[in-house]
């Protein structure tokens, strides 16, 4: 049984997808071992409470990024997590965080990376006119939105579409994608060559 610890700022629909594909068994022999948010009114605070999960703040705001990071790969630590997903956690983390933990965070974002880092992709995508978007799982690594990527989703954008309708479509394919990856790196079903991610049958790590 692997473990899970997700992070969260807000309502954390991404981590309610992750949730409801381990209860169908979309992704299977896996647990949310820890959830943890940086801001206590983050709705999706409560929703994990509601769940039943082991749900923790670990307030952000007033302290330094080290002390703020040190704290959380502690907490991850102590709950034995083997995978970290981030579900619209809006920290930035540290390089030394991302080295606890090799290979072992994984973000989603709302483009087809390397296009549109950053916050609002979708309304960057939409204002810049392209024709399609999409959506990225990949590892984290030191630099923002950047790391290997395990899976992306394209999304068409329609003529009839505005920001918040290209979002909304958006988010459908995050849900899936994010179960997809998850089940890429659990099950070890990948090779790393460089930036390119190869999966694979593998075996569970």
């Amino acid at each position: 049984m692997k473990s899970l610890g997700v992070l969260l700022s807000g309502r954390g629909s991404n981590f309610v997808a992750i949730a409801d594909s381990i209860d169908a068994g979309r992704i299977p022999n896996a647990r949310i071992a820890v959830v943890i948010s940086n801001k206590a009114d983050a709705p999706g605070v409560a929703t994990a409470r509601e769940r039943g999960l082991t749900t923790l703040v670990i307030p952000s705001k007033g302290r330094t990024r080290e002390e703020h990071d040190r704290e959380l790969a502690g907490a991850l630590t102590q709950h034995n997590v083997d995978l970290v997903c981030l579900a619209g956690y809006m920290r930035l983390l540290s390089p030394w965080f991302v080295r606890q933990f090799p290979q072992r965070v994984l973000n989603i974002h709302p483009s087809l990376l390397p296009a549109f880092p950053g916050l609002e992709a979708q309304q960057q995508a939409f204002a810049y006119g392209v024709k399609v978007s999409g959506c990225t799982v990949h590892f984290v690594d030191e630099e923002l939105d950047h790391g290997a990527i395990i899976v992306q989703k394209i999304v068409p954008v329609l003529d009839s579409d505005d920001e918040h309708t290209l979002a909304a479509r958006i988010l459908e394919q995050e849900h899936v994608a994010y179960t997809e990856a998850i089940n890429v790196v659990l099950g070890g079903r990948y090779e790393l060559r460089g930036r390119r991610l190869k999966t694979t049958q593998g075996q569970p790590l």
